[in-house]
């Protein structure tokens, strides 16, 4: 298999599991991907839309339906009366533990039949293609 393949390929796998986590925890891939994001810290909107490559009215939709939930809340920016940060509630913050903590599991098993070394050859190798594109830090590292 090409890597255009390849990697169009494992997107698709990598979304697959991502969508049945989401279902697993009864929220949607994009919330799980925001809650993810704001795991570590709060953000601003401007922040988190270049995070997850959303232009503002999508990410206000995707923040709206999840203030909606109860999973996040806005809060004022200490650094500008005007701006808003989004952080996770309590209650955002254990689900998105948990979706992360399910999320990982599967994704650990991808890559089963590879081994040590194969997948230590392939963290890297990947590691390498997004540094190199600058992704952003979307789903932190489940050692880190």
């Amino acid at each position: 298999m090409a890597v255009v393949a390849a990697l169009v390929r494992s997107a698709f796998l990598v979304n697959a599991v991502y969508a049945e986590s989401s279902r697993a925890h009864g929220i949607t891939p994009q919330q799980g991907q925001l809650l993810c994001v704001l795991m570590p810290q709060p953000y601003g909107m401007s922040e988190l839309g270049e995070m997850l490559g959303l232009a503002k009215s999508s990410l206000t939709g995707l923040v709206d339906r999840t203030v909606q939930r109860g999973l996040v809340r806005r809060e004022p920016d200490p650094r500008d009366g005007r701006a808003v940060r989004v952080g996770l509630t309590e209650e955002g913050d254990r689900l998105a533990h948990g979706f992360y903590d399910e999320t990982c599991r599967r994704l650990e098993n991808l890559p089963s039949g590879l081994n040590t070394s194969e997948r230590d050859r392939l963290a890297a190798l990947l590691a390498r293609v997004v540094v190199d594109n600058k992704v952003p830090e979307v789903f932190t590292d489940p050692a880190s």
